[in-house]
């Protein structure tokens, strides 16, 4: 159910998003009385699931079907909206413009005034860039809906009672486990979360509350981001150990885990709290990838030392075979704030989310260009997982406007076949005065095709790869 709950949501979010995309492109052409030959969910290579012309859809809105040419295409009788059967994105087949779908033969025929490429560049630049400025507005639409809805809910750093756990890097800069991080150059945060990291790493200076004082610890300015976010990382809640629950039939109930017990140690490494624990599992998981299956039993074996009240126990077990023992830790219970918005104080407060979440995705994408966010690219499953297993509509709308900015900024990309590489020839266009040649922008299509069709490729090889956890 979990999983079908995940699929249901990626279909409904990205279906939602593809259309909002192409509808972009569709409302700037219709602007400049430009001519779209179809309007399509997914694509339709060969067939199409449905389509507005279809006979038997003629028939029941009452008109006649559409006649075929000679090469078995439909005559135009207005726009044909459709669904495709291949769930890669979807697209407007606009007249006249260079790009995959178009029909090579038409575009040696004379150019006609409803056709792209009559239009002038700034017209056909507003047309490309149509798509990319239409998630840019969704998102920054849904965050401003989100916050008039639900507001937004946040813990203050001063009600955190325990502090963050920060790791060895942290620490050699002069963080302290339980320190309260209450600011970086100068600006405050106002509630901890893991995007403050990325303040973090651009940040020379950062201000915690330490046994009730201020404290100011200096920082490089050029921490690296993607490292600072492994397990386990620069800085997270700190949540003290103390079991919760614990699932039976697992390695927990056999060694008789029960309700308030802690574990103070696994193997030889000393267990202060629940980020210890989960720190040593990652550590344990992490050598199981690089391992033999050998290795993998080996690592499955381990010692823990059960605190059940003032007596110690150590005792034996295997952990699963993802490597847990079967138990929920009991989760500090803070008091939470919730700051309301208005309508028209939602709108301006929900576009500088926007901006903001716009600006850090741009600024991460430079570290694709490194060995780890190589591996961190991910495909369907990559964006599967980052829904929740339960339905939550807050969530939901909060990722889809992320996933919008994430479409949108990854369009805007200046590769061939992208609406970034269409948009980068109508600029050298108007710069320079000289249009590209229409077979240069044919094999610029085939080329920016293919270098699409690696990334896909390469994408979900990550994610195939990361379930066998090879990465």
């Amino acid at each position: 159910m979990t999983v079908l709950i995940k699929i249901i949501q990626v279909i409904i979010s990205l279906g939602l998003l593809i259309i909002l995309h192409e509808g972009g492109h569709f409302l700037f052409a219709k602007l400049f009385k430009t001519r779209v030959n179809k309007f399509y969910l997914f694509f339709d290579w060969k067939f199409s699931l449905f389509s507005t012309y279809m006979p038997w859809f003629r028939r029941m809105i009452g008109k006649e079907p559409v006649p075929k040419k000679e090469n078995g295409e439909y005559e135009y009788r207005g726009t044909e909206y459709g669904i495709g059967w291949i769930p890669l994105g979807g697209y407007v087949q606009i007249d006249g413009m260079i790009d995959e779908t178009q029909d090579k033969d038409k575009l040696s025929a004379e150019p006609q005034p409803w056709e792209f490429r009559t239009k002038k560049p700034w017209q056909r630049l507003l047309i490309m860039l149509g798509g990319v400025l239409m998630n840019f507005i969704v998102a920054f639409f849904i965050y401003a809906m989100v916050l008039f809805a639900w507001g937004k809910e946040y813990v203050k750093p001063s009600d955190m009672t325990y502090g963050l756990k920060f790791n060895n890097e942290a620490k050699a800069l002069g963080f302290q486990d339980g320190d309260i991080l209450i600011g970086a150059d100068g600006v405050e945060f106002e509630s901890w979360q893991p995007a403050n990291l990325r303040t973090l790493s651009g940040a020379k200076s950062a201000t915690v509350l330490r046994n009730g004082k201020e404290e100011n610890i200096s920082l490089p300015g050029d921490l690296n981001l993607l490292e600072m976010l492994e397990e386990p990382r620069f800085a997270d809640v700190l949540t003290p150990m103390e079991v919760d629950s614990v699932f039976p039939g697992t390695p927990a109930e056999q060694i008789g885990l029960r309700k308030g017990n802690r574990i103070t140690k696994l193997n030889d490494k000393d267990i202060k709290d629940f980020n210890d624990l989960s720190s040593e599992l990652a550590r344990l998981r992490a050598s199981v990838a690089e391992g033999t299956q050998a290795d993998s039993l080996k690592a499955r074996e381990v010692t823990v030392t059960i605190a059940d009240g003032d007596s110690l126990r150590t005792v034996k077990t295997t952990l699963t075979a993802d490597l847990t023992l079967g138990f929920t830790n009991k989760m500090p219970a803070y008091k939470t704030s919730t700051k309301e918005y208005g309508f028209f104080e939602a709108i301006p407060a929900g576009i500088a989310f926007g901006w903001k979440q716009l600006t850090n995705y741009v600024s991460d994408l430079k570290y694709i260009f490194t060995k780890k966010g190589a591996q961190s690219v991910g495909g369907f499953i990559t964006i599967g997982n980052i829904f929740p297993g339960v339905w939550d509509w807050q969530s939901f709308w909060m990722l889809t406007a992320l996933l919008s900015i994430m479409l949108g900024v990854v369009n805007v990309l200046p590769i061939p076949a992208l609406d970034g590489g269409h948009a980068l020839f109508c600029v050298y266009e108007m710069v320079t005065g000289r249009k590209p040649s229409d077979t240069f922008l044919q094999r610029a299509q085939y080329v920016g095709f293919f270098i699409l069709l690696g990334l896909l490729i390469f994408a979900n090889l990550n994610d195939i790869l990361r379930l066998f956890g090879l990465i």
